[in-house]
């Protein structure tokens, strides 16, 4: 006969359990917080040519991840994690999130989900981030995260993995690409994603800021894109 489970084992398996599904019901692409009318520059990039195939959609996605708005993100999200019971300084990381934007485009997408987040967190007990005006979205997600006790590399590297998935999204619309196409790109991005994680582990926060100029004036030149599908 199998040995019974110590209850405290148990107890501790469904703990985690409970971790993954919050973590994969809020990175979900159903959860609401509006990414789906964000292209974070990729639309201008369609535009100018920069991405026009999968191989150079997986050039720009991991240019972004490794060197611009993903690393710094991760970082962000990180330093929200373990500030998650500290009101204030989630309020002064909030502050220096919206000053990382390097367009309106760019500041109003991260304010806009992060701020979709935190009311739909609700159910979850989102108190954590109450009284905190326009909270960017990593800074959201990081503190929930932190105050759930849900492991902080679990969510950065989840994070990331749901920017890139966004990401594809809109260049699936935009080239157009194919769902095995995407997929594809999403798979070839995995090695950066957990790179871009790792990375942020040990970051302080004069380590955040982006690199990658080209997507930075991409995010810029799309709010005056003639034509446009996407909010960013």
């Amino acid at each position: 006969m199998r040995a019974a489970t110590p209850i405290s084992t148990t107890m501790a398996i469904r703990m985690a359990d409970a971790a993954l599904l919050r973590l994969l019901a809020w990175l979900s692409p159903a959860f609401p917080t509006g990414g789906f009318a964000w292209s974070h520059g990729v639309e201008q990039a369609v535009e100018d040519g920069d991405i026009s195939d999968p191989a150079s959609l997986l050039d720009w996605l991991e240019d972004v991840l490794r060197y611009g708005s993903g690393r710094t993100d991760a970082i962000l999200l990180l330093h929200a994690h373990a500030a998650h019971s500290d009101r204030a300084a989630l309020a002064e990381l909030a502050e220096f999130a919206r000053a990382c934007q390097p367009s309106r485009e760019r500041l109003a997408e991260t304010l806009g989900q992060g701020n979709a987040f935190a009311l739909a967190a609700a159910p979850w007990g989102a108190g954590v981030m109450a009284g905190i005006d326009d909270l960017p979205y990593p800074v959201a997600v990081g503190a929930l995260a932190g105050a759930h006790g849900i492991d902080a590399d679990a969510a950065c590297a989840g994070f990331i993995q749901a920017l890139a998935a966004n990401m594809i999204s809109a260049a699936m619309r935009l080239v157009p690409l194919g769902q095995s196409a995407g997929l594809r790109v999403l798979a070839g991005l995995e090695a950066a994603i957990l790179a871009v994680a790792a990375e942020a582990r040990g970051a302080s926060l004069d380590d955040a800021g982006s690199a990658c100029w080209r997507a930075d004036l991409a995010a810029m030149r799309h709010e005056t894109q003639y034509s446009r599908l996407f909010r960013s």
